[in-house]
């Protein structure tokens, strides 16, 4: 039975980014301030508006087999590398079943994406304009799935307990952490590995951002192009991977005797029912989320040092969410230390929350905030103490931060973790 007494802890994460191949490379990346973003070298990007993106640091075929890898959308392949990297972290040698420890019929995998294998979907179209239906990829179905990339993990790891692909924009990586803590709260599994993931970097998407006026033109400066909080900010900058955590019951992860990363305290969800793109400009559904955060469980705001803020360098979305902030902390906070780590790696879309849920977690368990770049001018309406010009330490003590995501639609994920 569902029982927000049952603890959850992150036992393993696993991430490639546009700052590196792994977990590592990428908290590295991060500490040392970093930018992921680049320009383009498509053909296509030279008749675009927007000409830069955050493209992963090593490609996924230097990981999968070419056997593998061609049977996989690009977001099904992130996903991949980025679970077995987190699934080894947490000290498995195998799929569940071959690794006594792990029961298949115990375990759980939920891994979205925001737009799904976009990318096989469109390259399969135009072969088979160019080439005719019989030159149609056989993997076509499979790979354009919106459940392909949590599929291919849940059978890669061989998960019983269930497999689930929440889409939910921008907000579905920290969707698919905060449903996977709920899985383990819910008896359905002891063990479950969530994260998000995305492929996107296409000229039908990044046209049709651009033209909607969402993402940077510094064409001319890629590096300074992702500046949250910055006065002035002018859209994200795509970017693409995937991050995963996995999650065990405490009684699970202490039997195995397993390394603790930190506690999955919970989630805060709500949707702002205003605007199909633009945030709702009082944070009115940020502050709903945060409070439920609160009340569904038993964490203290007075716990909370750092945020790992959704901030994706938009106008008016970046203010929104520490005016919701503010709202809710009050005085407290002015101890919260801020980041936005979407300055260095670009806005994964789907992968974002599960990107930031690893930086989240790795932040607590090194007490270390990560910086935020790119900032000349800060914004005098961010009433926040932002992290510039290198990481902060966190206090020592028993100290919590916040994971925000939200996504186009009105969805909103507030995840908080622990230090144990």
């Amino acid at each position: 039975m569902f029982s927000t007494d049952r603890k959850v802890v992150v036992t393993g994460v696993g991430a490639t980014t546009p700052l590196g191949g792994d977990s590592g490379s990428t908290w590295q990346g991060m500490l040392d301030g970093r930018s992921g973003v680049r320009l383009l070298t498509h053909a296509w990007a030279e008749e675009t508006p927007v000409r830069i993106g955050a493209e992963v640091a090593v490609e996924p075929t230097e990981r999968l087999s070419r056997t593998e890898a061609r049977k996989l959308d690009r977001s099904a392949q992130f996903a991949l590398v980025a679970a077995r990297e987190a699934w080894a972290d947490a000290g498995f040698t195998g799929p569940a079943g071959t690794d006594a420890s792990a029961d298949p019929d115990r375990l759980g995998v939920v891994v979205a994406s925001s737009i799904g294998g976009v990318i096989s979907l469109l390259h399969q179209y135009d072969v088979l304009r160019q080439q005719g239906v019989r030159k149609v990829s056989p993997h076509t179905i499979p790979m354009m799935l919106p459940n392909t990339q949590g599929a291919n993990v849940g059978l890669d790891l061989n998960a019983r307990a269930g497999v689930h692909s929440p889409v939910s924009a921008c907000a579905s990586g920290s969707e698919s952490v905060g449903y996977g803590i709920d899985m383990i709260r819910s008896g359905r599994a002891d063990i479950v590995v969530a994260g998000g993931t995305e492929a996107a970097i296409h000229p039908l998407t990044v046209s049709g951002f651009g033209n909607m006026m969402a993402m940077s033109k510094r064409n001319d400066d890629p590096a300074a192009a992702s500046r949250p909080y910055d006065r002035a900010r002018d859209g994200f900058v795509m970017g693409e991977g995937a991050g995963v955590v996995v999650l065990e019951s405490a009684e699970h992860a202490e039997r195995r005797g397993a390394r603790v990363y930190a506690e999955a305290v919970g989630q805060g969800l709500s949707a702002d029912s205003h605007h199909i793109t633009q945030p709702e400009p009082s944070g009115r559904g940020i502050i709903a989320a945060v409070a439920g955060l609160l009340d569904s469980s038993d964490l203290l705001p007075t716990e909370v040092v750092h945020v790992n803020a959704h901030a994706t360098s938009t106008p008016r979305g970046d203010v929104a969410e520490v005016k919701a902030l503010r709202k809710v902390f009050g005085e407290t906070m002015d101890q919260v230390a801020v980041s936005a780590t979407k300055s260095m790696t670009g806005h994964l879309l789907g992968a974002a929350g599960g990107v930031e849920s690893v930086a989240t977690v790795l932040a607590l368990h090194h007490r270390l905030a990560p910086p935020t770049i790119n900032i000349d001018d800060l914004d005098p309406e961010v009433d926040a103490d932002v992290v510039r010009g290198g990481p902060r330490p966190l206090p020592r003590g028993r100290i919590a931060a916040l994971n925000n995501s939200f996504g186009f639609g009105g969805h909103n994920v507030v995840l908080a973790f622990r230090t144990v």
